[in-house]
């Protein structure tokens, strides 16, 4: 009776020492490198109490980062989400070929950000790429993208965007698949066009699918820095830095780890109260009836 009540914990127990140890242990140590100034190099560690946080608050640098990983969340969660609802709209509608076209357009996802980032450092090169040859068929002029200080960061966008929009049209689909046909029959009875039944039915029965891939995808946004590490890296004058880029900036290429580590914590704060946030919004706006 007793191993019986004992054996769940020892079951866990492997598990929760990897999760304690690789994820809690390093957030809590980088909360206390953040008030420490410390090179990297130098074992030595200063106790400058608020000093990083004031620091990054008043680095203009910084701040670009931040409104830059502002600016990318916004337009990744809106692009993808949007052009996903449509996609998946349009699939729940059709009977054929929905499969192969769900599966390549789903493709992309299962690729590694880098090398979907490679691909589109041909694609968008200002001088040899298709997308500024494909500008010319249309006598259109040709754009820089990546290396254009106006046009970097939308670049980035439009990518991980491209690769984004299937896996949310995967999830979109199948909360589609879950509403019933009798109430948008019920609705079509009663006189309801097509947009009165997207906006009175489909949409809020698809809130809880809407909620879910909102809120990881503003956590995946914040946190973005492979394609722009490969793309740009973080060009041109800091035209794509964001805070994953700047903290790995700071702490692996200037060893300044106090700043690094306050900038972490900043982050993890702002998706922390994002999160929050969303989670309070949902217990009033999200159906799971």
């Amino acid at each position: 009776m007793r191993l019986r009540k004992v054996l769940p914990y020892l079951l866990i127990a492997p598990s929760l020492a990897v999760f304690l140890v690789f994820d809690i242990w390093p957030i809590i140590y980088s909360f206390y490198l953040s008030f420490m100034k410390w090179n990297l190099l130098s074992p030595k560690k200063t106790f400058v109490g608020l000093d990083n946080y004031i620091t990054i608050f008043t680095s203009e640098e910084f701040l670009k980062a931040l409104w830059h990983t502002v600016v990318f969340t916004i337009g990744r969660v809106g692009g993808s989400l949007t052009f996903a609802l449509l996609l998946a709209l349009l699939l729940n509608t059709q009977k054929r070929w929905v499969s192969w076209v769900q599966a390549s357009i789903f493709s992309p996802h299962v690729v590694s950000m880098v090398s979907i980032s490679m691909l589109w450092l041909w694609l968008m090169d200002p001088n040899h790429g298709l997308l500024n040859y494909l500008l010319s068929l249309v006598g259109l002029p040709p754009s820089r993208w990546l290396a254009g200080v106006d046009t970097a960061l939308l670049s980035v966008i439009i990518v991980t965007v491209w690769k984004a929009i299937g896996y949310d049209m995967v999830i979109f689909l199948s909360g589609l698949q879950a509403i019933p046909e009798e109430l948008h029959e019920a609705a079509k009875i009663d006189g309801a066009n097509s947009f009165q039944r997207f906006w009175k039915i489909t949409f809020p029965l698809l809130s809880p699918t809407t909620f879910f891939l909102t809120v990881t995808s503003i956590i995946a946004s914040f946190q973005v820095f492979d394609s722009v590490r490969v793309m740009t890296g973080g060009g041109p004058v800091d035209a794509t830095t964001v805070l994953v880029f700047y903290i790995y900036q700071h702490g692996f290429r200037f060893y300044k780890i106090g700043q690094a580590t306050a900038a972490s914590t900043v982050l993890f704060l702002i998706i922390l109260i994002l999160t929050v946030l969303q989670f309070k919004y949902a217990e009033k706006k999200v159906h799971y009836d």
